[in-house]
């Protein structure tokens, strides 16, 4: 698995408060960036799991299952963030997310 200082510091920083939701999402997007796919999953699923209304997990939790050859998995996250979007209240969040989900339909429609 790679690593960079920047991912050492950030789980220190978890390791100091393990569910907070921003820190296992910056944590996730620096486990992305470095190419670990499968770390930066288990890192997006805790956030959908510990708090689920931290809405923007769920299109990027979306995207790397797109990348990762998971079209249906990416679907269910999609619609479930939309659902959490409505929720919350955050137009802006499920846009994206029905952008994204309508984009994934086409692609499964080809």
């Amino acid at each position: 698995m790679h690593t960079s200082p920047r991912l050492q510091q950030l789980l220190d920083f978890l390791s100091a408060s393990p569910d907070d939701a921003f820190l296992l999402f910056a944590v996730a997007k620096e486990h992305e960036k470095l190419g670990n796919t499968a770390t930066a999953l288990e890192f997006y699923q805790k956030i959908v799991t510990t708090s689920p209304d931290y809405v923007g997990t769920y299109y990027h939790l979306g995207k790397l299952l797109e990348k990762n050859g998971e079209p249906e998995q990416a679907l269910m996250a999609y619609k479930s963030g939309m659902e959490v979007a409505k929720k919350i209240g955050d137009r802006h969040a499920l846009s994206e997310l029905a952008g994204a989900k309508m984009e994934l339909s086409d692609e499964d429609d080809e």
